[in-house]
């Protein structure tokens, strides 16, 4: 008789997940198959911007399923047309390309980029990235990363990315030849450990990319969509890229990711572009009904106020139990916890109901969602609090 399979072991193991299913979710919980309550500071890597099944994503992709599923992204929809109208009208750029994923989404950024140097710079085709980054899981976003742990996988890698070092501008500058087409990077370096790049490095960096006749692409994936407590991360520090990419929370927790570029870098031809979901009604009725809300200034000040409070609460812990710094803006934050215990804090966490990541072994990143109330807030602070006096793991200091 054949052994019975364990339902886990018919999925890939691809990451070292917990032995939880989850079943349901609303707003800032989440609830697993035996009905216990979790609260989610990950809301699937910032993915979830008004956390689990809200009301509106549900209700768009109600009515849209009635409609329209797809027609294929040979044709309009109605849908695909007013998301990026939206997208225009609130950022600097004139057109999108609709994806699926933000890997792709950078994909058709480096590609965008490539075609632009085969235009007009003479076939340039290097793109300027950083150490660090976190661009995605494709082989050609895979070597735009600056990620130690990627270096030895899928060899060879696709060539054409110098890593310079964020926040350090001659570093740019000593990699830029003849071969250089475009700089890419995050404005907040996430799976790094939440780095930022400073606002006079981002406007230093738009001026020489300007002087030099490069392209400048912002990988907004993760800082997007109010994360920062600006609709786009580049409006807040007073710079606009030529290309800007979107992903996690434009879809709100569905799969949705956009290239927006200016009319200057959209040199894509017919045929060089494509997918066969792009675009496709029922995600962008999703998408719209995200930027509908997100949008708003007052919502926006609201993500503002609740990341600085955050941020505050943050530190009065940091400081209570010897910590180090937290970094970070608006509602995508981390806390160093100056030793390697971000797996062990994320694990007890778990145990007591708390959803908390680690992106590096030394730095928890908290990426609620952007409508977490400050109750929430305030009962993942004391959470976290008390699994560090419990824990032993760092030193309380008063």
């Amino acid at each position: 008789m054949t052994a019975a399979i364990h339902p886990f072991d018919t999925l890939m193991d691809i990451t070292a997940r917990p032995p939880v299913v989850f079943v349901r979710g609303q707003g800032s919980w989440l609830w697993d198959d035996s009905g216990r309550r979790y609260l989610d500071f990950v809301q699937g890597w910032a993915v979830n911007s008004l956390g689990h099944s809200p009301a509106v994503i549900a209700d768009a992709l109600a009515v849209q399923a009635k409609d329209l599923l797809t027609p294929s992204p040979a044709f309009y929809n109605a849908p695909s047309l007013k998301l990026a109208q939206l997208l225009v009208a609130n950022s600097g750029f004139d057109q999108v390309f609709f994806a699926n994923s933000g890997a792709e989404a950078n994909e058709g950024a480096i590609k965008l980029a490539r075609k632009f140097g085969t235009l007009h710079r003479d076939g340039a085709y290097e793109i300027i990235t950083f150490t660090g980054a976190f661009h995605g899981r494709t082989l050609a976003t895979m070597s735009a990363c600056g990620k130690k742990a990627f270096e030895p996988l899928f060899e060879p890698k696709v060539p054409g990315f110098p890593k310079a070092t964020l926040n350090d501008l001659a570093s740019v500058e000593r990699l830029i030849g003849d071969n250089t087409v475009a700089v890419m990077l995050e404005p907040i370096q996430g799976e790094a450990g939440v780095w930022p790049a400073t606002d006079a490095f981002l406007r230093d960096l738009r001026g020489l990319t300007k002087a030099r006749g490069l392209l400048l692409i912002f990988d907004e994936i993760q800082t997007g969509i109010g994360r920062t407590g600006h609709l786009f991360h580049h409006q807040g520090a007073g710079v606009t890229p030529d290309i800007m990419t979107l992903g996690k929370g434009i879809g709100g927790g569905v799969p949705l990711a956009a290239l927006l570029a200016t009319r200057e870098a959209s040199c894509f031809a017919h045929g060089d572009q494509g997918g066969t979901f792009n675009g496709n009604p029922l995600m962008c009725a999703a998408g719209a009904a995200i930027v509908e809300q997100v949008r708003q200034p007052a919502f926006l000040k609201t993500v503002r106020d609740n990341g600085q409070h955050l941020a505050s609460e943050l530190q009065r812990i940091s400081a209570r139990h010897g910590l180090g710094e937290v970094r970070g803006q608006g509602l995508l934050l981390a806390l160093d916890l100056k030793r390697p215990i971000g797996a062990a804090i994320v694990a007890q966490a778990l145990d007591e109901g708390l959803l908390l990541n680690a992106p590096q072994p030394d730095a928890l990143r908290f990426m609620p969602a952007l409508n977490v109330t400050r109750e929430e807030i305030a009962e993942m602070i004391a959470s976290l609090d008390s699994i560090l006096r419990r824990s032993g793991a760092a030193r309380c200091v008063n």
